[in-house]
């Protein structure tokens, strides 16, 4: 796995972010199955770098319908085999599309698709503005499936803005494009409304259109997601299940106004639910459950009114996880809010898991690089490394958290810490009022926001590189994805069939947001909890020797490097005879009183007698050795 390094300050990458196959290091992947692209739209930046991965077992290629990229060119070869990559730059802002040529034309039939690039306006159901206007209301008019319309394409494809399509009890082996907006898709049953993809297919469904709700109906087996919106504005999941598909189960990207409810997502190697890239989102995840996936909740470049509130969050292998990424438009993360949640032992090792969602292992929230976010009144419990980690990112850019706000948050039965500051971290991580047992570093909610001796701990990071080393060095197989628990039979839209219709115009007005109302849930959670073996903070019971050494490094380095230098700095004033008493209380007292900065202050102005080079060597190269740790470790990993 390729990663983008700063020398001086190389930290872990929480590489959660959405795709065709998966953002790593500042480009965007776009898979190659059989015979699809990875999804029919991605947005990159200007300057992006874009990599074309066979992710299938036949022979493709990627050629702009306008002739300004070809894999052809990259490789020098008409085809990809399998398992092979072609990585270009885009430097143009636009809109273009392409075509595997073996699979798909340039008209746009077949393995198809397109790249937005920068921020320029697109519609994806109309080729830059919409084929038909959004409705206002409902029309009142019902497509039914199988009895009107033999398949749900056919029904939604007859379907007209403001229609009820409405499916009936049944396995449909398809996958379902949405282009018409302002539609309500929904099962007459929850439980027995399935689309399955059998895992040929991408997506049960995937929106390209604005207002489209889809309610009371199950998604399986998808080679990649189980509900995917994007690039719309306007859109709900209502009472939706997605389980076992082999990327996202329910998936909002590059789109806003929306309302995830009353839904329940398992057994993705990513993450079962999932909004990115957008701000303002506009956007609400209400009443959910998430468990036994790689991630609960992830979320790149996403904030600004988004709310995460009263879901449960449990047995996944990391809890909920807002993120930076450079692969993705409007970076960094910042302003969502999470609140009134339960978050429960989110350290499984059960679930298939991409390689890059392993440094949030074992963290009920992880903000990775996110700014001004506010998590408070949740119930976090049960996990093997923190309640919650605030920690920063590096990409193409090197991304700091701050500005965070965690507080009254109830943490109980963390392995390392129930909360925790990973750095360099930036300024106002404000954690206040929660009921914790364990910080690190020490007195993180004691000393107030910004109390800079003790603002953040550097050795997280070594951990995230140690994740790193131990995480599989492949994506999980279909096979592996399909074993996962099917769940039990979940609760109905009320009314099911006969619900009235609520189009997804606006659904972000529609939901009635009171968060002083939310509180903390309640739970009855007894016994005890795994925790892992630790030594002075390190894992010592660590999947991997390189993980046990990195921990080390990480946690005694800065010790023994401030031990050393304290002791040769006390050493020296006891011999100084050309110092008085009083000079030398006083140089003892910086050093002893004020943390590393007194000891660097008295080699540098105190005219020690110890050798200058000396000196230089016992400060530039113990910090130069601490940093090339890190790179070292970063390489590997």
């Amino acid at each position: 796995m390729r990663r983008a390094l700063s020398l001086l300050i190389p930290f872990i990458i929480l590489s959660s972010a959405c795709s065709g196959g998966s953002e790593r290091s500042g480009a965007v992947y776009i898979d190659m199955k059989d015979n699809f692209f990875g999804r029919a739209v991605s947005r990159v930046p200007v300057g992006g770098e874009v990599e074309f991965v066979n992710a299938g077992t036949d022979l493709h290629n990627a050629i702009a319908t306008d002739g300004s990229f070809s894999t052809v060119d990259i490789v020098g070869d008409e085809a990809m085999d399998p398992g092979s990559t072609a990585s270009l730059t885009l430097d143009q802002p636009g809109v273009f599309s392409y075509y595997c040529s073996f699979h798909g034309t340039e008209d746009g039939q077949g393995m198809f698709a397109t790249i937005v690039v920068g921020d320029v306006p697109y519609s994806a159901a109309g080729q830059g503005e919409a084929d038909q206007p959004v409705a206002s209301s409902p029309t009142g008019d019902t497509v039914r499936v199988p009895q009107d319309a033999g398949t749900i394409q056919e029904g939604v494809d007859s379907a007209n803005p403001g229609d009820l399509v409405l499916i009936d009890n049944g396995v449909y082996e398809e996958e379902v494009v949405v282009t018409t907006p302002s539609l309500v898709i929904r099962g007459v049953n929850r439980n027995k409304v399935i689309i399955d993809g059998g895992f040929e297919r991408a997506n049960g469904f995937q929106v390209l259109a604005d207002g489209v709700a889809i309610e009371n109906m199950t998604s399986r087996n998808n080679v990649l997601n189980g509900f995917f919106w994007n690039g719309v504005e306007g859109y709900r999941a209502s009472y939706l299940t997605a389980y076992n598909n082999a990327d996202y189960g329910i998936y909002a990207f590059d789109s806003v106004d929306g309302v995830l409810e009353n839904s329940y997502a398992s057994g993705s190697p990513d993450s079962g639910f999932y909004i990115g890239q957008c701000y303002p989102c506009r956007a609400v995840i209400r009443d959910v459950t998430s468990e036994n996936n790689a991630l609960g909740y992830s979320g790149t470049n996403a904030g600004g009114d988004l709310y995460i509130i009263n879901s449960t969050w449990i047995r996944n292998g990391s809890g909920l996880a807002p993120n930076t990424l450079d692969s993705e438009l409007l970076p960094p993360q910042r302003e969502a809010t999470i609140v009134g949640n339960l978050i429960a032992q989110n350290d499984n090792e059960a679930p298939p898991a991409r390689p890059g969602t392993a440094p949030g292992y074992g963290n009920g929230i992880t903000i990775a690089g996110g700014v001004g976010n506010v998590i408070e009144r949740n119930t976090i419990i049960g996990h093997a490394r923190h309640g919650i980690l605030v920690t920063p990112n590096v990409d193409a850019n090197f991304w700091y958290s701050e500005g965070n706000l965690i507080r009254d948050n109830n943490i109980i039965g963390s392995g390392r810490a129930d909360i925790a500051l990973a750095g360099p971290a930036g300024k106002g991580n404000c954690f206040e009022g929660n009921s914790f047992e364990t910080s690190v570093p020490i007195g993180l909610e004691t000393f107030g926001c910004d109390w800079a001796p003790l603002r953040f701990d550097p050795a997280q990071s070594f951990l995230g590189i140690g994740d790193l080393l131990s995480a599989p060095d492949r994506l999980p197989t279909t096979e592996e994805v399909s074993h996962n628990p099917v769940p039990d039979e979940l609760p109905e839209l009320p009314d099911g069939a006969e619900a009235r219709v609520e189009l997804a115009t606006h659904p972000f007005e529609d939901v009635n947001l009171n968060l002083d109302e939310i509180k903390a849930p309640t739970v009855g959670f007894g016994g005890t909890f795994d925790k892992e073996v630790l030594v002075a903070g390190i894992p010592i019971a660590a999947p991997n020797v390189g993980e046990v050494l990195l921990g080390i490094y990480g946690y005694l380095l800065p010790l023994i490097l401030l031990a050393t230098w304290m002791t040769l700095a006390v050493w020296d004033l006891m011999r100084r005879t050309n110092l008085s008493r009083g000079r030398v209380l006083m140089w003892l007292g910086i050093v002893f009183v004020v943390p590393v900065v007194g000891v660097i202050a008295y080699y540098a102005f105190g005219r020690s007698e110890i050798p200058g080079w000396m000196r230089g060597a016992l400060i530039g190269g113990g910090l130069a050795a601490y940093a090339i740790i890190l790179a070292l470790g970063s390489l590997i990993a």
